[in-house]
């Protein structure tokens, strides 16, 4: 019996944040939104994009990038302590003197780090709020793998908030398998409100996987404002939970027997006649 077959509606819960300056004090609000999960085992906590610090400038997330270890030990003690699997939103891992890569990180309930997958498609654009310039290139080394790895959820394929513009990121995730994808996020409140849930509907119906958003929500220290709405979505495209403000989280049971009688009903993977090209 395989991973999927022991657990047809794994819980899995997306937590909604307000990230501020300092690690310490993010690591103790996941801390004190661990102690109020659900009591149902196995279970999956999603945490946003930039969970861990969310700087005023990429020179303050370097500081904190060469000091990551000991926060990704902790994450580890956590899914232990707990007994859950943890998708770490994004954390920033080193990769030279001037540069870290947004990492998202999957820990499993022993505490391991099974998979790491770092951002490819980096946020360089102008948006029409207080912030106005966004250069994620500046101090963000793009990543190039595709990560899909099996778990007691199914597998789980990794994405990170911008990447949701890309289909073809999608489309090759669920090639490799993907049955559940994670979108941590740090969306802007005007491209939220315009494009946030048209397209995370859009990710789940076209590769037929649930679709879980972690969101960061609220203005932050760093002079940001974020859109917030963390949401799950079926492979059928509907809304199975949503937070639009303030902090917290959201739960749904993934029915992943629901999943494979869409795919059986409806086999558009199969029907592909176009494999777009990722890169």
């Amino acid at each position: 019996m395989n991973n999927t077959e022991s657990l047809k509606t794994p819980t899995i819960v997306a937590v909604q944040m307000c990230s501020t300056l300092n690690a310490d004090e993010n690591m103790a609000s996941l801390k004190c939104v661990l102690k109020t999960l659900p009591a149902t085992r196995p279970l999956l906590v999603c945490l946003p994009e930039a969970f861990l610090v969310f700087s005023k400038s990429g020179h303050d997330t370097l500081v904190v990038a060469k000091k990551v270890e000991q926060y990704k030990l902790q994450l580890s003690k956590l899914c232990k302590l707990h007994n859950i699997w943890l998708n770490a939103g994004t954390m920033p891992e080193p990769f030279n003197e001037n540069k870290y890569y947004a990492a998202s990180h999957l820990f499993n309930n022993q505490g391991e780090l099974v998979a790491t997958y770092n951002k490819i498609h980096l946020f360089d654009v102008n948006i029409d709020d207080k912030t106005g310039n966004y250069r994620e290139s500046d101090f963000t080394q793009a990543g190039s793998d595709v990560v899909v790895v099996e778990s007691p959820f199914g597998q789980i394929g990794l994405t990170v908030c911008y990447d949701l513009r890309f289909s073809g990121l999608f489309n090759e995730l669920v090639r490799q398998g993907a049955d559940i994808i994670l979108v941590p996020s740090a969306f802007t409140v005007p491209t939220g409100q315009a494009h946030w849930q048209p397209l995370l509907a859009a990710r789940a119906i076209e590769t037929q996987c649930y679709v879980v958003a972690a969101a960061q929500y609220g203005i932050h220290e760093n002079g940001r404002q974020t859109y917030g709405h963390s949401i799950i979505v079926s492979p059928w495209g509907n809304i199975l939970s949503e937070l639009p403000t303030g902090t917290g989280f959201i739960s749904c049971n993934a029915d992943l027997d629901q999943l494979q009688k869409i795919r059986r009903d409806m086999p558009v993977q199969s029907h592909q006649r176009f494999r777009e090209h990722l890169l």
